[in-house]
């Protein structure tokens, strides 16, 4: 009997006053996802547009106008997100204040848990207010190195020079050294025989170095052979040292090594290479 009743309230539901509706909603739910999207695509256009007129201008740093233009694309996003949500709840008949209720409700219930999050937002705002680092910086975060891509208030990333790109989370930085902020240092280690003259090599090294520092590649002072830094097992090694631009110290370093050892070279100073002695029962010694 009570099945009969059950068929004959879904012979008499309205199904079209149903699907009318529901076809509705789907497109109140359609005409706001494309409101969504249209409103992001602007808003972040008109984000790198004001960020680029003060690169333009100068007002702020390369690195620090890309991890601010992030930042506020990232803030920009949530806000829109949080709009989205609102209104589909309002479609769907729910309260705005029921829902910020409900969330505080369930913020207090794991306010223990999210202590971590907590701690990567202040750490976060934090390292933005004090510029500890900027997008683009060469930068040691623990035993990570590398450049740094974003920096939110949740997360940093930073790309490892192998390609890696590891996402810290900012309550883990608790050290950081940044490379980036100012002029670096090039070294280069060269070693002559014992058999040459020091002070010999030691002209020749310079004369490449001066020759080097004439040339426009990121070169800001010296190079200088500052002497004899050790002795090796089959050689003395001098030093050699400047100053170069941020991020060219490398290639600063690259270039001298191929400059000194075309010097030396020239001058018929022998860059000694390791020797080995074999000693053969009843057949003398043979020197390699």
């Amino acid at each position: 009997m009570e099945r009969m009743i059950f068929l004959l309230d879904l012979g008499n539901f309205e199904w079209g006053v149903l699907l009318i509706g529901a076809g509705v909603i789907a497109a109140q739910i359609i005409g706001i996802l494309i409101a969504f999207l249209l409103v992001r695509a602007i808003g972040k256009r008109l984000i790198n547009r004001f960020f680029e007129k003060l690169l333009i201008k100068e007002d702020v740093t390369k690195g620090r106008a890309l991890t601010l233009q992030s930042l506020s694309e990232n803030i920009f996003s949530y806000i829109l997100i949080f709009i989205l949500v609102t209104t589909i709840f309002n479609i769907f008949g729910l309260s705005v204040a029921s829902l910020i209720a409900g969330a505080g409700i369930i913020g207090l219930a794991i306010g223990f848990g999210a202590q971590g999050l907590v701690s990567d937002v202040v750490t976060g705002f934090f390292l933005l207010l004090e510029k500890q680092l900027d997008v683009n910086d060469y930068v040691t975060v623990g035993s990570i190195d590398g450049i740094v891509e974003a920096v939110g208030l949740r997360t940093t990333k930073i790309r490892s020079f192998d390609g890696t790109l590891n996402y810290i989370p900012n309550r883990d930085i608790l050290t950081v050294s940044n490379h980036s902020r100012g002029n670096m240092r090039a070294l280069v280690d060269i070693g002559i025989s014992y058999d040459e003259n020091i002070d010999e090599a030691m002209a020749v090294i310079q004369e490449a170095c001066t020759q080097m520092a004439s040339k426009d590649i990121g070169i800001v002072d010296g190079p200088d052979v500052i002497g004899v830094q050790a002795f090796g097992a089959s050689d003395v090694t001098l030093r050699v040292i400047a100053r170069a631009e941020n991020g060219e110290q490398w290639a600063v370093e690259r270039q001298l090594r191929k400059a000194i050892k075309e010097a030396l070279d020239a001058k018929g100073i022998e860059i000694p290479f390791p020797h080995q002695v074999n000693i053969q029962k009843n057949s003398g010694i043979v020197e390699q």
